[in-house]
């Protein structure tokens, strides 16, 4: 047998806090970019550099060409070699399928929670219940947000299968994007209660265990966010969705 080139060797404890620390900051620029992407700070259609997006996050150069690298294969940045990078305009038709997508893995994903949520899984979904529940009527979009993240991951961790969430969040990504852009723009005096309500109605079928009422709930869900887009394709601002097209009328 040929020698091993590359023998394996023993990590020092100090080591591998450093790759520890390092992967920690590759998320947290994920997550800062993926933020800024769902509340518009980086506007659809955007050109930028990688040192306008560490100046934005605080972060070096390093975690935040790793998390470009992984929000280009989400589609929702372009790396337009040595020309720098774009933030993905919005495609209204394309998005509208995406959601075919997102409901038959919804409904996939949600199955699989409702039948392996153990009594822990079980327990911090009714917390979230109460909790959405509490706060129900005051809820900004950006504290819903951060809780509708909390119920994904909690559902993702139900569900038991760790490849379901490379696959999803990209997907939820586009559209708390698109939600954002809905109830900052056209919901007008509406408030988050009616999406909150449908959250809740998953939330209470899968820690009472009814696969049926699971499924139907995050249908209704997905149905929900439909209806956002019949609204979106007749009034919103093209360059909401592009901030590179010129705007319609010059004041």
């Amino acid at each position: 047998m040929a020698p091993r080139r590359n023998p394996l060797r023993v990590v020092e404890a100090g080591e591998t806090a450093a790759r520890q620390n390092r992967v920690n900051l590759f998320d947290l620029a994920y997550q800062r970019l993926e933020e800024m992407l769902i509340d518009c700070t980086l506007r659809p259609g955007t050109l930028l550099t990688m040192q306008d997006l560490q100046d934005a996050t605080g972060l070096g150069r390093t975690p935040i060409h790793n998390a470009v690298n992984r929000l280009a294969a989400d589609t929702l940045v372009i790396i337009r070699p040595r020309h720098g990078l774009r933030i993905a305009p919005i495609d209204l038709a394309r998005e509208r399928l995406l959601l075919r997508l997102r409901r038959d893995l919804e409904r996939f994903v949600i199955r699989l929670a409702t039948e392996r949520a153990g009594p822990s899984h079980r327990n911090q979904f009714l917390h979230m219940v109460r909790l959405l529940r509490d706060r129900r009527a005051g809820l900004t979009l950006a504290e819903f947000n951060q809780l509708d993240r909390s119920i994904d991951r909690l559902i993702l961790a139900a569900a038991g299968e760790p490849f379901l969430e490379h696959t999803l969040r990209p997907l939820h990504t586009v559209f708390r994007r698109i939600g954002h852009i809905y109830h900052s723009h056209l919901a007008g005096e509406q408030s988050l209660e009616p999406t909150v309500d449908h959250h809740l109605a998953i939330l209470n079928a899968v820690a009472n265990c009814h696969v049926d009422k699971a499924v139907a709930a995050s249908d209704a869900l997905i149905g929900f966010v439909d209806a956002m887009f019949d609204r979106m394709e007749n009034e919103i601002d093209p360059a909401l969705l592009d901030s590179s097209m010129a705007p319609l009328i010059v004041l």
